[in-house]
């Protein structure tokens, strides 16, 4: 969907580097509830809805799916310098971070406030996915899927993942499927 001429919108290639730089900083471990904020409720470069998508898009691609919601954001309003200049945004100084982080441990790896440390910091990220998530469920009340079934789908999704164990390609591809199917015969005339 190619953004309105009247809405905000990135203003240059580095405008979108530093702005991915920052969320990516900003949300070490948990950025997805940073991203929804920044681009929907802060900056106004993407609707509820329009971030919905995107989003679900991002989590069927391969790789992480805030790094693949960057590419898919700088594309729609860059083309392809977008998607590499919001995806080196997303990445650069955060790995540096990270070798930083990494070399740091290797050192004091240890010693027990690190390890609880880090316990603590798991705590926050599983809190903050669910907070996203919750936020993120207000916009299904327009969605042509009815909440029962989603929810019943949901459930089924999780169920089959966490205590099946069946593969997370095959739960997306049949119940994603399924899912995809009913919401477009809903959505025909």
């Amino acid at each position: 969907m190619i953004p309105e001429d009247n809405r905000p919108r990135p203003k240059s290639l580095t405008d979108l580097f530093f702005s991915f730089t920052i969320l990516a900083l900003q949300g070490f471990g948990g950025v997805l509830a940073i991203v929804q904020r920044e681009m929907v409720e802060r900056k106004r470069w993407l609707t509820q809805e329009e971030f919905l998508e995107e989003w679900a898009v991002a989590q069927i691609m391969p790789g992480p799916n805030v790094v693949n919601l960057s590419l898919i954001i700088g594309a729609r309003y860059f083309g392809l310098p977008g998607a590499m200049a919001a995806l080196a945004g997303m990445l650069t100084v955060p790995l540096l971070v990270v070798v930083l982080l990494a070399l740091i441990h290797s050192r004091f790896a240890d010693h027990p406030g690190v390890a609880g440390a880090l316990r603590g910091m798991a705590a926050v990220s599983a809190g903050m996915i669910a907070a996203t998530g919750l936020k993120l469920a207000t916009s299904l009340r327009n969605h042509p899927l009815p909440l029962w079934l989603g929810l019943g789908a949901a459930v089924l999704a999780v169920l089959m993942v966490a205590l099946l164990r069946v593969p997370l390609f095959y739960v997306l591809m049949g119940i994603g499927g399924l899912c995809c199917v009913i919401t477009h015969r809903r959505l025909k005339p």
